[in-house]
């Protein structure tokens, strides 16, 4: 017997990538971290406090790069030069920490390498199976390079990234914009996909779009706060939903 992989109606997934998909969220936390406590400690003239996992959750996590940059900087009373996307990594401007930080980011994938999660791998052969379509919604603008290191472009059918989210101009989650471009992408009505988050804000952005199922995975012990956000069903891996009873949908 078929497992049920989602509520009836649905007939496409989409799915955030780092801590959904991918163990990478840590690997960003990580390269923020070295980041904003490099240049805050470089502020000699602000009382340093270091960028902390509340931090991440709050001001950055699922957000695009330079949305974040901005959000937490906002957060510590400090404003930037927005400066532009080719701004080099020693700017100090919006553009240029960010790309500091993928500099950064680059470097510690390059050590760790990159690893689905073995129960993401389970559901995302499931809903192979189950005959549903896959699309990937990533604020990251390496979203294909860490699919295609993870082995997981195999299932994907859409992919709207950081670097599709620039180019259409989109505007980045809580905004549901890159959610309802994956749903048109894969030429499905927004009620009929289920989005998949681990973010608060993505979480949000797919409240917001009117997806059918929103689905918030816990990887930091945030499931209320994953539920005040708009997550329908909250699990801790994806393959607890192929032991979850229909009901529970």
């Amino acid at each position: 017997m078929r497992v049920q992989v989602a509520p009836d109606g649905i007939i496409a997934c989409l799915f955030d990538l780092d801590g959904v998909l991918t163990s990478t969220a840590a690997q960003h936390m990580a390269a923020w971290k070295q980041t904003f406590d490099a240049f805050l400690q470089e502020r000699k003239s602000e009382r340093f406090r270091p960028f902390t996992e509340g931090d991440y959750l709050e001001y950055v996590d699922g957000r695009p790069r330079a949305d974040g940059v901005r959000q937490f900087l906002a957060s510590r009373s400090i404003t930037l030069p927005e400066g532009s996307r080719d701004d080099p990594p020693t700017a100090d401007t919006v553009h240029g920490i960010g790309n500091r930080k993928n500099e950064v980011l680059l470097a510690i994938i390059q050590e760790r390498g990159v690893q689905p999660y073995p129960g993401s791998v389970r559901y995302l052969e499931a809903v192979r199976d189950a005959g549903l379509v896959v699309g990937v919604v990533t604020s990251s603008e390496n979203g294909a390079s860490v699919l295609d290191a993870a082995d997981l472009s195999r299932f994907v059918h859409a992919r709207i990234d950081g670097l599709v989210i620039s180019r259409e101009k989109l505007r980045g989650k809580p905004e549901p914009d890159s959610f309802l471009a994956g749903a048109q992408a894969l030429g499905v009505a927004p009620a009929e996909a289920a989005v998949f988050e681990d973010a608060l804000a993505g979480v949000q952005a797919g409240r917001a779009g009117g997806f059918g199922w929103v689905v918030g995975v816990d990887r930091t012990h945030h499931a209320d706060e994953l539920r005040a956000h708009g997550a329908d069903l909250v699990v801790s891996d994806l393959a607890d939903i192929l032991a979850a009873k229909p009901t529970t949908f």
